[in-house]
């Protein structure tokens, strides 16, 4: 008997909803940083490192999670962003609302590239992902 299929159900999500805090490179020693707003009296975009102590407004960074494959970009906001893209790609099952269903049509997982949705480029993309995960967990 075989195995039961992965399942993955699209969540609809949009890129923004993962736009809010990001990992990224800090400008001043090149270590893993975060963006993100901070609450308070001024509820700005800052990045904050604790290697060297940069702690300032900005503009955004490049990412942290960020790699070349043969076939295009993979990158992620943060740490769930990229366990959304690692679940989409490991799953042989995607489900998502029927299409007479009401809500968002053009998710996030709708909006991905064709190479990234291929059965046959699965291994390469899960080997990148995972690798961008382990340059975060290592730190």
């Amino acid at each position: 008997m075989p195995p039961a299929p992965v399942r993955f159900r699209d969540p609809v999500t949009v890129l923004a909803d993962h736009a809010a805090s990001a990992l990224v490179r800090c400008p001043r020693c090149a270590r893993l940083a975060h963006y993100g707003r901070r609450g308070g009296q001024s509820p700005e975009h800052r990045v904050v490192c604790r290697s060297c102590g940069l702690s300032r407004p900005a503009g955004r960074p490049a990412l942290w999670l960020s790699a070349s494959t043969r076939h295009g970009e993979i990158w992620a906001y943060n740490l769930e962003h990229l366990d959304l893209l690692r679940r989409f790609v490991a799953a042989s099952l995607r489900e998502r609302d029927p299409w007479y269903e009401h809500g968002r049509k053009m998710t996030y997982i709708a909006r991905l590239p064709a190479w990234i949705k291929s059965a046959k480029n699965r291994t390469e993309v899960l080997r990148v992902i995972d690798r961008l995960r382990a340059s975060v967990t290592e730190r």
